[in-house]
Order: C-alpha cells, then structure tokens, then sequence
C-alpha cells in the first residue's frame, strides 16, 4: 500500500511538473514572437526612415546641384537672383521632384534666400526636401506611407582664389627652359593645374613647386615634377636677403626668424607662416610649413644646392587641382553694379573700403569721408581721394597747355581701349576696379591701388613701377604690414591675354610659344572643348591675337611704338589672364623683375636678357576665411559651397 501510495504520488507530480513546463514554453514562445515581431517592425521602421533620409538627400543634392552649375561658369549671383527671388515656405523656388526606383520620391524647393548681412560676395540657401516611399507609385506622399522632411541651409560664396598664393600660377603646363642658378631666381611658390618641368638646366627657386593631375588638359597631365630645381638654404637666403647688393631685396619675403615670427605652432607663428620663406620643409599643425614638392607622388621637402638632391618625405597624399576662375564672362558696362554680380560691373559700384587702415590713420578713399563724396573738385579736377573707382592719366594739353590731369573713366568703365603712360613726377592714378571695354597698353609710373579689368588683351609696352612700393623689410611684422598696407598696387586682369613687349617687332620668338603646340586645349567644366591659344589667328576685332588696338588705331600708334620701343625691364602688378601670359621682356638688356605675380591659362614669356626675378606680392596671400589678404581689391574669386546645417523635421508614418 505504501509502495502504491509513493507511486500515485509521482504520476500527480509529473502532471504538474508537465503542465508548468508547458506554460513556461507557452509564455516564453509568445514573449518570443511579441518581441521577433516588434523587432520587426522596429527594423522595418529604421529600414523606412534610412531610406527617406537617403530620399531626402537625393532631393537636396539636385536642387543645389540645379544651382551649382551656372553659378560656378558664370561666377555670379544674376541666375540665383533671378531665379530664387521671393522664396518662401508658401513659395517654394527651384523645386524638383523625382524618382529613385524601388526606393521612393522626393519633392524639393528653395524655401529661404538671402544675402547674409549685407556680404555681397555671399548668399544664403534654405532648401526643404521631402522624401516618401510611395506605395501606390501616384507620385503623391499620400496619408499611411512613410516621408521625412529635412531643412538644409547651404552658403554660395564667391570665395578668394587659392591661384593667389604663387608667384607663378600656370593652369595649362608649368615649365622653365634655360635657365642657370644666377639667371632665373623665383623668391616665392609656383604652381602648375599640370605637369612642372625644368628643362635645360634650372633657376633658383625659393619656394614650394606644386603639379598636379588634370584630366581636362588634352592630352591629360599625370601631375609630375620631373626634376628638383635648385633652392638657397635658409642660412643662403637670409644673407641673400641682408645683403644691401641683392636687387629688389625689399620686395622679398622674410626669412623665417622665430624671434619675430614667432616658434613654430605659437598663435604668433600661425599668423605669419604664410609670408616667410623656410627651406626646410616640414609638417607644422597640421599642413606644410616651407618649400616643398607637391605632386601626384605626394609631398617632399628637398635640399639642391647644386649637387645630388635629397628628400624628405611630408605626405603621401597626392595634390588636387585648383580651380581657376574664368574672365570670360565680361558682363556689359551697363550691368547692375552689385559687387556680387558680373565681374567687370563691379566698377561701377563704390569700392568696399575701410574707414581706418592697420596703423588707426583715416582711409582718404572711405565712402563716409566727406571728402570722398565727390568725383570732382570745385575747380573740375578729378578728386584723388573719391570713393568710386576711377583712372586717371596726365593729360598735358590740358588747362591751355599747362597740362592737368583727366579722368578717363566714367562711373569706373572705360568704353574703349586705353593708352596708359605715367612717370614719377605725374604718374598713372587708379583707385578701385576700373572695367575697359576694349584693350589697356600700360607703361610708367602708378599711384594708388587699383585693377584694370579689361574686355580684351593687357599689353605692357614698357616698364611698370610702384610710385611708393610696398617694402617687406623690418623688424616688426606688425609695423611691416602697416606700411605695406597703404603702399602702390595694381591689378591687370585680361579676359583674353596679356602681353609683354613691342608687338609690332614680335617674330617666331615669341609667336612659335604662344601657338600650339605649346599652348594647349582643355575641357571646360561641361566638357566642351576649348581650342588651345593661337597668337597669330585673326579674332574678333580684326587683328591678331597678340597685337594691339592702340597699334593700329592713327591717335595713339605712333606713342604705341615709342614708347614700346625701351623694353620691358620691371613690372610691378598682379597679371592675370584668362589665356595666355606672354612676349618679349629684357629686349634692350638688363634682364626682367616681376615684383607680384603671373596667373595664367599658359605662360609665353621670351626673355632677351638675363637675370629675370620674381618676387611675391605677400599682402594678396589668401588666409583664412575670417581674415582677409592685406590688400583685396576685387581680383577673380572662386564659387564655393558650404553646407552649414541640417534640421531633420521628423519621419513620420500617418
């Protein structure tokens, strides 16, 4: 009986023990499936939201991609204006709507436009994008399917071209042929949108040689240096640069001293490593400090003395080009003068001038100066100081032959070519960017600063000289800058070439390097293809390429040929050209200093005579974007884009 009790016992239990295991699987397998499923549906949410988010982005890339194009060929804001004028949450502008199959659609517009704070090289872009997995494929974000809204605020900025950080800027080929140690001294970077070549021996060059690759060159450019160039020490430069024999020493950059440039990575050395020279190149916070070598290859510090060249490795990564901003677009004198619009009406606007300089002294030219108000004096002189920008030159049958000086600008345009000559005593007077329609031939003596744009060719006909030249000597940075800040400057910037020396003597030296081969065709930014530069082709206004209108015009060929006749021995100016940099210089001895920079698509220039010298202009360095150059007188600048938020409104599923 016991034995039987025990045993009933065991079955009751086993009941129980059976049933409780089974509600455990029962609540367990349920747990199990409630959760699978909420991860499910958790993982399907995320999966929703990923792909609207991605939807939403497609839709804010083609809309800023719709006016990224013509902003970046034009490098204006006339199509922006025009086309985002009242845009609103009620009025969006700009809008697109599109389909990336088996994912959704999205609908985006410009809901916000501005100008930021009254920044005319800026604007202000609110795009709002929505994006939807659309079920029913009706085009429509209907109620029940999954969307996401997203504001993103983006700022096109007409920013400061990096091409004006060297002393020689080529975008085509960079290349120097036959020159010695002593005969070629380059006291500044160079760069080439291509391969750099020294051929036939090499020049001294104190400063960093950069190539980089470009597809859009025909043929394509790897990007190479194919050799090191010769370079001074640091101990050779700076005795270079103390030595009161050394011509045009005060137009040289510094030497690195720390004791006035402060140690490398202080706050005091970040802010003068841009406008020194250092051989010895090295990494410092972050980027090169000192000459290098920059090529597909990487970047290199190197030592040529004139023996076997040595190098140190900086960075692998290889360089990228650097855009070049196009002088095409001339724009027509009568354009709106918004100093973000076409670049030649830029004249016609007062010139953005500062109310004091460096130092504390007033500014003559600001626009709040009474003084400034007035394009001319009670007497009908033309006022030096007025805050337009305007060109004046010595007229001497002026005033009944006692000669005066005549403003040949009106509103900051000249509406045809110009004869340009000046001398210490009456020189050349320029405030501001002028615009001539037409061609400028340029010679003597230049007060002020200033830039000419022209709709045609520059042609230096002679020498061109500061009246009161920047000097980059001292002690004292601040002081330097100071002084550097008030001193001569001038821009000459040609939407077609620039061309040094007498045109009217131009033979197969320069013409054959001016004309393919050695000039090249590239691509443009929609893959058209512009021809390469030929001299001698006949353009558009009758003459060739090279020549001049004011050699063929009877009121000013005759003084043309004069005074081209001396030569071009010294040029001080910043030469940009949209073609070709080229001609004869040094042709009655005595070599050629360029005291600025050259900035061209490619570079033809014969020198008759030796040395020639090149010495960066330091106060249009580009820094950083809180702090501009020394001296910005409204050259060519580049498009830019730069995201600056993104306000995720919410994903949704009604």
């Amino acid at each position: 009986m016991k034995r039987a009790k025990k045993q009933s016992k065991k079955r009751g239990v086993a009941l129980l023990v059976t049933f409780g295991l089974m509600m455990l699987i029962t609540i367990a397998a349920t747990s199990y499936i409630d959760r699978a499923t909420m991860s499910i549906r958790m993982a399907r949410h995320n999966a929703q939201e990923v792909q609207t988010t991605h939807l939403c982005d497609a839709g804010v890339q083609a809309v800023m991609l719709n006016l990224w194009r013509p902003f970046k060929q034009t490098q204006a804001f006339h199509d922006m204006e025009t086309l985002l004028a009242g845009a609103g949450e009620a009025t969006p502008k700009n809008s697109m709507t599109d389909e990336l199959p088996g994912v959704g659609r999205y609908a985006s517009g410009v809901v916000g436009y501005w100008k930021p704070g009254g920044d005319n090289f800026a604007r202000m872009v609110v795009v709002r994008s929505i994006g939807w997995i659309d079920r029913n494929f009706n085009g429509v974000a209907d109620a029940g399917e999954p969307r996401k809204t997203v504001d993103v605020v983006a700022e096109f900025r007409l920013s400061r071209s990096r091409v004006f950080d060297y002393t020689y800027f080529i975008n085509n080929y960079g290349w120097m042929k036959g020159f010695s140690p002593t005969s070629l001294i380059v006291n500044g970077d160079m760069r080439s949108n291509g391969n750099f070549e020294f051929i036939s021996g090499s020049g001294t060059i104190n400063g960093s040689v950069v190539a980089s690759a470009n597809e859009k060159l025909l043929p394509g450019a790897a990007g190479l240096i194919n050799a090191a160039p010769l370079k001074q020490t640091d101990a050779g430069y700076t005795t270079t640069f103390n030595s009161s024999s050394t011509p045009h020493r005060q137009r040289m950059r510094q030497p690195y001293d720390p004791a006035k440039h402060g140690a490398v990575g202080s706050p005091e050395f970040e802010e003068w490593r841009d406008y020194v020279f250092f051989s010895e190149a090295q990494i410092a916070s972050g980027r090169i400090f000192g000459a290098a070598m920059e090529d597909s290859n990487g970047s290199r510090g190197w030592r040529n003395t004139g023996g076997t060249p040595t190098f140190t490795k900086l960075d692998d990564r290889p360089t990228n080009e650097i855009i070049m901003p196009d002088l095409r677009d001339f724009g027509s004198p009568t354009d709106s003068a918004d100093l973000g619009g076409k670049r030649f009406a830029r004249s016609k606007a007062y010139v953005n001038e500062k109310e004091t300089f460096l130092d504390g002294t007033p500014n003559p030219n600001w626009a709040g100066n009474p003084a400034a108000q007035n394009e001319f004096l009670p007497n009908g002189d033309p006022n030096p100081n007025y805050k337009g920008a305007f060109l004046d030159v010595w007229d001497a049958s002026l005033n009944s032959g006692a000669g005066g000086y005549r403003r040949v600008s009106s509103n900051g345009v000249v509406s045809g070519s110009a004869l340009l000559v000046g001398t210490d005593a009456r020189p050349i007077r320029v405030h501001g960017p002028v615009a001539v329609n037409g061609d400028v031939a340029i010679a003597g003596t230049v007060q002020g600063q200033g830039t000419l744009y022209t709709k045609r060719n520059v042609h230096i006909i002679g020498s061109i000289r500061y009246k009161n030249a920047p000097d980059f000597r001292g002690s004292n940075m601040d002081d330097v800058m100071e002084s550097s800040e008030k001193a001569d400057f001038l821009g000459l910037a040609a939407s077609e070439s620039i061309i040094m020396g007498n045109t009217t003597t131009f033979g197969s030296y320069p013409l054959n390097y001016m004309s393919p081969p050695f000039t090249k065709p590239r691509l443009d930014e929609n893959g058209n293809t512009i021809p390469a530069y030929d001299a001698r082709q006949t353009d558009g206004w009758g003459i060739k390429k090279y020549q001049s209108l004011l050699e063929f015009d009877n009121a000013t060929k005759a003084a043309y040929a004069s005074i081209a006749a001396g030569g071009v021995n010294q040029i001080d100016a910043i030469l940009y050209t949209n073609f070709v940099g080229g001609g004869n210089v040094g042709t009655s001895g005595g070599g050629m200093t360029l005291n600025g920079t050259i900035i061209s698509r490619d570079e033809a220039i014969v020198t008759w005579s030796l040395p020639i010298r090149m010495n960066y202009d330091v106060r249009i360095r580009e820094r950083e974007v809180t702090k501009q150059p020394l001296i910005d007188l409204d050259l060519p600048r580049s498009p830019t884009i730069l995201r600056s938020t993104w306000q995720d409104k919410g994903f949704r599923v009604d």
